[in-house]
Formats: structure tokens, sequence, C-alpha cells
């Protein structure tokens, strides 16, 4: 069952994006990602993601520049995340504002990678045994 007041949290934290991450919302909501649909300030668990798809299960985080990126905070969220079946994938704000077209090109590769690979078929048109 959902800590309601942790869903609250995650309703006001939608209200007040930072840059960074509303421009990573613009293109998720886009569907630039066929087929895949975005939440944000999803909760999990105690947890809420900056931005989770449910299939396939990925978590996509917008840290802040102070942030360190060895944070043991994070190493238990990503932990907990990966427990549940989540790929968890960590981009600072500098990455999304100067470089929002290399992290959507990665997040491309990590989707890809993500999916299942589609049946292959032989010359006939018939599927591969």
């Amino acid at each position: 069952m959902r800590d309601p007041g942790l869903t609250e949290f995650a309703k006001a934290n939608r209200k007040q994006m930072s840059e960074p991450a509303m421009r990573m919302w613009l293109q998720l909501r886009a569907k630039r990602f066929e087929g895949i649909k975005f939440y944000r300030e999803k909760v999990i668990g105690a947890y809420i993601a900056d931005f989770a798809a449910n299939e396939p299960k990925l978590v996509i985080e917008i840290d802040g520049d102070t942030h360190d990126a060895d944070d043991q905070a994070d190493l238990v969220r990503t932990r907990y995340l990966e427990s549940r079946g989540y790929r968890v994938k960590r981009y600072s704000n500098v990455d999304v504002m100067q470089n929002l077209e290399g992290v959507l090109m990665h997040l491309t590769s990590v989707v890809a990678a993500m999916r299942p690979p589609l049946p292959t078929l032989s010359p006939q048109g018939e599927r591969a045994k």
C-alpha cells in the first residue's frame, strides 16, 4: 500500500520541476521513445523516481550538480529500485542542459538493449527456429 504522504509529496514535486527535469519531461512526454509511457515523480515503494516507465522497467533520475555521484543515499535508492526490477539511469543537470541530444541518444541505446529481440524470419518469410 502506498504512503499517502509520499504520494502527496510527489504531486507537489510535479508542480515545481527544475529546468533540466522539465526539458527531459518534454522529450519523454513527446513519445520520443515509441511505445513507452513515462510517468514523472512516480512513487515506487518508499521512493519517488523523477521519471519511470513500467515497460520496460526504467527509471531516469536527474541529479543536481552539487550531488555527489557516489552519494550513499543514491546507492541505496538505486539498489532498492533495481531489486524491484528497474534499470536506473542517472544524468546530471549539466548533462541535460548542455548535452540533451547526447543524453537522449544514450537512453535510446539503453531502451533498445532492454527490449526483447524481434523474431527473425527466413528468406521464405517463416520464423527461424
